[in-house]
C-alpha cells in the first residue's frame, strides 16, 4: 500500500510537472535539417567572405545604440535555438544597414543584417524578432550550404562568389555578385519553398522559447505588405518564396506554442524607432546600385587630396583623372578630390561638400552597362532623370532646358533639374547623357541653386576635357 501511494504520488508529480511545462516543449512540429555535405567550418568561411563583401558594398549604420539593441534581441533569439541546431562554431552577429528596403538577411555561419527600413516598419519588437528568428532559422538549419550543394549539381565550376550572391538573392545578392565579378542572375539559388516552410516553423518555435508571441511572425507579413504601400512588395517577402498558406501555418504552429505573458513591445524598441526618425533619410538598394554611394562614411578613399576650405569655389587649375578600367578620362579642379566608384564611375568633389547622405557640390560620372535596342538619347536621359527623382522626389526638369549637342565627338543630350533636397535648400543638377559602347554614360554636375552660376565655369571645363576610350566610342 505504501508503494502504491508512492507510485500515485510520483505519477501526480509527473503530471503536475508536465502541466506547468510550456507547451512549446510538449507539442510542436518536428523539424529535420536537410542533408548537407559541407562542414560547419565551411558555413562560417562562406559567411565571413560574404559578410566582408556586404560591409564593403552597403552603407552600414555606425550608431552604437541601434547596434547594441539589435545585438540584444539577436542574442535572446540565438539562446532559444533548440539544442540539436546549436553549433559552437557559428558566429552569430547582428548589424544594422542604413537602407530603406524592408529587408533582413543572414549568411551561413550566423552573420545577420537588418535594414533600417525593416526596423522602422515593424509595429513592435516581437514582429522585428519574428523576421530575425526566421533568418536565424535558415542559419541554424544550414539552408545556405544545403542549397549550394544542390546548385553546384547544375552549375559545375561556379565560384564561391556566385554562390554567395545567389544565397543572398535580390539586390543584395546582386551587390555581392557584382563585387565578385559575376555575370549571372542572383535569383538562381533562392531558398526553396520547403526551406521557407522550415524557417517559418523553426522561427516560430525559437520565438516561443525566447518569450515572444510566435503569432507576430505571421503578423509581420501583413505589416510589411501594408508598409510597402501596395508596390511590388517588400524585398524581404519577394526574396522569400511563399510556401503557401504561411500565415495560417504559422498560426497553427503558434497554437501549439502558447507562451504565458509573451513580449510584444518594449520601451527600448519604441526609443530605437524614435531615434531612427531623427537620422537623415536612408536610400533604397536601387538608389545605391544606380547612383553610386554618396555616403561619406562609405565612400572610397580619394585618389587625390585637394585641400580646400569650406565654401571655397573650385580652382581654375585642373588635374587629370583616368578611370581604373580606362573607360574615360576627365580633368577636375585641383582643390577637389576624386573618388573612384564601382563599375568604373567616379565622384569629384571637395571634402567639405559631403553632408550626411547629400553631396552638396560636385560631379558624379556613371555608366549603365546595357540599354534597350534602339533606345533614343531622349529615352536614355529620361531613365537617368527617373533614377535621380527616386533619391529626391522634388526634382523637376526645368522648362525648355533640354537640348542636344556633342560630347567627345558623339551625339549627347543634356538638361537641367532643380528641386529642394533633404538639407532644405534648392539644388540644381546639370545632366549629360551619351552612348558609350553597349550602354549609356552619364555626367551629373550639381550645386545649390545660389552657387550654381559660380560653379558653371568649372563644370564646363570638366565637360570639355571629357574623353572616352576608343573601345567605348560606339
Amino acid at each position: 500500500m505504501k508503494r502504491m501511494r508512492n507510485l500515485k504520488s510520483s505519477a501526480s508529480a509527473t503530471l503536475m510537472f508536465a502541466f506547468f511545462l510550456p507547451l512549446a516543449a510538449l507539442a510542436q512540429t518536428k523539424i529535420e535539417a536537410p542533408k548537407n555535405p559541407y562542414s560547419l567550418d565551411k558555413d562560417v568561411q562562406l559567411g565571413r567572405e560574404a559578410a566582408n563583401q556586404v560591409e564593403r558594398e552597403l552603407p552600414m549604420m555606425r550608431d552604437s545604440e541601434v547596434q547594441n539593441y539589435l545585438t540584444r534581441v539577436g542574442r535572446r533569439l540565438v539562446e532559444a535555438i533548440p539544442p540539436q541546431f546549436q553549433y559552437s562554431q557559428f558566429r552569430y552577429s547582428f548589424k544594422p544597414v542604413d537602407v530603406s528596403d524592408l529587408n533582413a538577411f543572414a549568411l551561413p555561419g550566423g552573420f545577420t543584417y537588418v535594414n533600417r527600413g525593416l526596423m522602422e516598419a515593424a509595429r513592435n519588437e516581437s514582429e522585428l524578432a519574428g523576421v530575425m528568428a526566421h533568418e536565424i532559422s535558415h542559419v541554424a538549419l544550414r539552408h545556405g550550404t544545403a542549397q549550394m550543394a544542390k546548385g553546384q549539381k547544375l552549375a559545375v565550376g561556379s565560384t564561391i562568389g556566385q554562390i554567395l550572391g545567389a544565397i543572398l538573392g535580390g539586390p543584395v545578392g546582386g551587390v555581392v555578385s557584382a563585387g565578385s565579378q559575376i555575370g549571372f542572375g542572383a535569383y538562381f539559388l533562392k531558398y526553396s519553398r520547403a526551406y521557407e516552410r522550415q524557417a517559418d516553423t523553426l522561427g516560430a518555435q525559437i520565438m516561443a522559447r525566447a518569450g515572444y508571441d510566435p503569432r507576430d511572425l505571421a503578423n509581420v507579413f501583413r505589416t510589411l505588405e501594408q508598409a510597402s504601400g501596395g508596390r511590388s512588395g517588400p524585398e524581404w517577402l519577394s526574396s522569400h518564396p511563399n510556401p503557401g498558406n504561411r500565415y495560417e501555418a504559422i498560426n497553427r504552429e503558434a497554437d501549439m506554442l502558447r507562451v504565458q505573458n509573451p513580449v510584444h513591445n518594449t520601451p527600448e524598441f519604441t526609443r530605437i524607432q524614435a531615434r531612427l526618425r531623427d537620422f537623415p533619410r536612408s536610400r533604397s538598394m536601387e538608389e545605391i546600385a544606380r547612383s553610386g554611394n554618396r555616403n561619406p562614411q562609405q565612400r572610397p578613399r580619394p585618389t587625390s587630396t585637394g585641400n580646400s576650405r569650406p565654401g571655397e569655389p573650385p580652382s581654375r587649375s585642373l588635374r587629370n583623372y583616368r578611370s581604373a578600367n580606362g573607360h574615360f578620362s576627365m580633368d577636375y579642379p585641383t582643390n577637389w578630390n576624386s573618388y573612384p566608384q564601382d563599375g568604373g564611375g567616379a565622384t569629384f568633389a571637395p571634402e567639405w561638400a559631403f553632408e550626411g547622405d547629400e553631396l552638396t557640390h560636385g560631379s558624379v560620372i556613371g555608366y549603365v552597362g546595357s540599354r534597350r535596342a534602339n533606345m533614343t538619347l531622349d529615352e536614355s536621359l529620361d531613365t537617368i532623370i527617373r533614377d535621380l527623382m527616386r533619391s529626391n522626389s522634388s526634382l523637376r526638369e526645368e522648362r525648355g532646358a533640354r537640348y542636344g549637342g556633342r560630347l567627345d565627338g558623339q551625339q549627347a543630350m543634356s538638361t537641367y533639374l532643380s528641386g529642394r533636397n533633404s538639407l532644405g535648400y534648392v539644388e540644381r543638377v546639370w545632366i549629360i547623357a551619351r552612348p558609350s559602347g553597349q550602354g549609356i554614360i552619364s555626367l551629373l554636375f550639381f550645386a545649390p541653386e545660389r552657387d550654381f552660376r559660380q560653379y558653371q565655369s568649372a563644370f564646363s571645363q570638366m565637360v570639355r576635357s571629357f574623353t572616352v576610350d576608343e573601345r567605348y566610342r560606339r
